[in-house]
């Protein structure tokens, strides 16, 4: 037997060798051997693995990213991107990069404004976990049920609940290439959520991998778990894989319309008695207003236009009955009316051209792509109509402005602020959303940021306050975010009570038990509550 000083040498020289060896792969490499080493199945590395050395990776990163701005040459890149293939390739995926301590950011559909699923400006290196592949959708109509996987879109759902039934839908987004495994964990609203509340509000059941690589479903993961992950935004408490969703029953035909005004045919009068009246009506009447700069009847002049834009819930013959009762100021006509199934109400909502195939939804991902900023308020009470004119003073400053005003009221009037993390219901009369767009890239850049902030600014006194509110699915960075390599409760709750009210507190303490070590984290994700 040797020395004591010898044997010190040989663990010395064999731990050398350990690290050496370690740290002469990059973290790709190590990742990919930790994935063969841990996974069941095979993975086929070629087709679900991308590092910049691939001729594919450019165009894989950016396949559903819908914001130019975090494309640009100077926003950071992912190390690797990694594109599961089933269920138990995410579980590893987690696994491995807790091992190695690799941040992860998780994307389903790419949607997320700030680009806070493939681009991390705190943490670096990075690597994207990518669950487009994962898009599996299972209609059980006799169950008024459906289980669908993260990846999927939400056009994609309709359409296949609608082969199986044109008298069922699903209450979520009108922007139809969203993902839905983060479109829920955001509440998802759309144009059915006076009649039958968000999405998140009629989810039943959920699959996801948590901070120790575990899948759980509702009954494992327990209830405050569950309560969390539908509405307590993604990327805080685990990756979704399923949503199983309660179907919900749609009329055979249903009728849409869009009636314009501008400022010379009185779109102000008009806007303030549909602040009165949109929250109130018929709850199977979801009537939402797109207010944008176009041309004025007079030459050389721009005005703002109104868009009245609807989805009723029945025929049109009782939808003028409403309209004359509630609204006659909008003057609704029945030639301004079309009836068509649930399935094409969706495309009519969405923008798609008359007579658009259904088919196209399952296209996926959407084709448009721009610079864009975007923020969000609660109205709570109605703007006087003598305050509309100095804001429009303002929003004709701008190029190509776009504010959508979606009416509340109805069912979300009825479910408690607390039954969802989601916390924009009582008393809210209708959400705002503030966009700005550009095609130059960072030439102009600054002075589309420089607009939209003074917009928002001067919209302050119209909207909710103590806290001013803001829909997490619109993600601001202006709001706040976290420090590098932190993610501090006080520090958080600068937006968390802006996104969650009340609830955040108990998002915190649900993250405290699910992830206490904070692996799923990005610039604005929920923190553990201190001890």
């Amino acid at each position: 037997m040797g020395s004591p000083s010898s044997l010190f040498l040989v663990i010395l020289a064999f731990s050398f060798f350990l690290v050496s060896s370690t740290t002469s792969f990059s973290s790709q490499e190590r990742f990919t051997r930790c994935l063969q080493a841990k996974s069941r199945n095979q993975i086929p590395f070629p087709t679900s693995f991308y590092t910049p050395n691939n001729a594919s990776f450019t165009s894989v990163l950016e396949s559903t990213a819908q914001n130019l701005r975090y494309l640009l040459p100077s926003m950071p890149k992912p190390e690797f991107i990694f594109t599961p293939l089933e269920d138990s390739h995410v579980q590893v995926a987690v696994i491995c990069a807790k091992i190695l301590k690799i941040h992860m950011r998780v994307r389903s559909g790419g949607h997320d404004y700030e680009g806070l699923s493939y681009v991390s400006l705190i943490e670096k290196p990075f690597m994207v976990l990518d669950l487009s592949k994962l898009r599996a959708i299972h209609v059980d109509i006799a169950r008024n049920t459906a289980w669908i996987q993260a990846g999927a879109t939400i056009g994609e759902v309709y359409y296949r609940i609608s082969e199986k039934s044109q008298v069922h839908g699903f209450p979520a987004g009108l922007c139809t290439s969203l993902g839905i495994g983060g479109h829920i964990t955001g509440g998802a609203y759309g144009s059915m959520m006076r009649k039958f509340g968000l999405g998140a509000d009629n989810v039943i059941d959920a699959r996801i991998v948590d901070a120790n690589g575990k899948i759980l479903d509702r009954s494992t993961m327990g209830e405050d778990l569950f309560w969390a992950i539908r509405g307590g935004g993604g990327g805080s408490f685990g990756i979704i894989l399923w949503w199983q969703i309660k179907l919900v029953k749609v009329p055979p035909t249903v009728t849409v319309f869009t009636v314009t005004k501008t400022l010379e045919q009185n779109a102000n009068q008009i806007l303030h008695k549909w602040q009165q009246v949109a929250p109130n009506i018929d709850h199977n009447l979801f009537l939402r207003v797109l207010i944008q700069v176009t041309n004025s009847s007079v030459a050389g002049k721009r005005t703002v236009s109104t868009s009245y834009n609807s989805l009723f819930l029945g025929r049109a013959n009782k939808l003028l009955q409403v309209m004359k009762k509630n609204f006659p100021e909008l003057g609704l006509s029945k030639t301004d009316c079309l009836e068509m199934s649930w399935i094409k109400s969706v495309l009519y909502i969405a923008g798609y051209p008359n007579n658009t195939p259904p088919k196209i939804l399952l296209q996926g991902k959407s084709t448009s792509k721009a610079y864009f900023k975007a923020k969000s308020d609660f109205a709570r009470q109605v703007i006087p109509e003598a305050a509309l004119n100095s804001l429009w003073k303002v929003f004709l400053e701008e190029d190509g402005p776009l504010m959508i005003w979606n009416p509340y009221g109805g069912m979300m009037s009825k479910i408690p602020e607390s039954a969802t993390p989601f916390p924009h219901r009582n008393g809210t009369l209708f959400k705002i959303q503030y966009v700005t767009g550009w095609l130059d890239g960072e030439k102009s850049m600054e002075k589309h940021m420089n607009w939209i902030d003074r917009f928002y600014y001067s919209m302050k006194h119209h909207v909710s306050s103590f806290p001013r509110e803001a829909y997490v699915n619109y993600r601001d960075l202006d709001l706040g975010t976290n420090q590098f390599y932190k993610t501090s409760f006080l520090r958080s709750s600068l937006w968390g009570y802006k996104y969650f009210k009340d609830n955040y507190i108990r998002l915190a303490n649900v993250k405290s038990k699910v992830d206490p070590n904070n692996f799923f984290r990005h610039e604005q994700s929920i923190p553990p509550f201190p001890i």
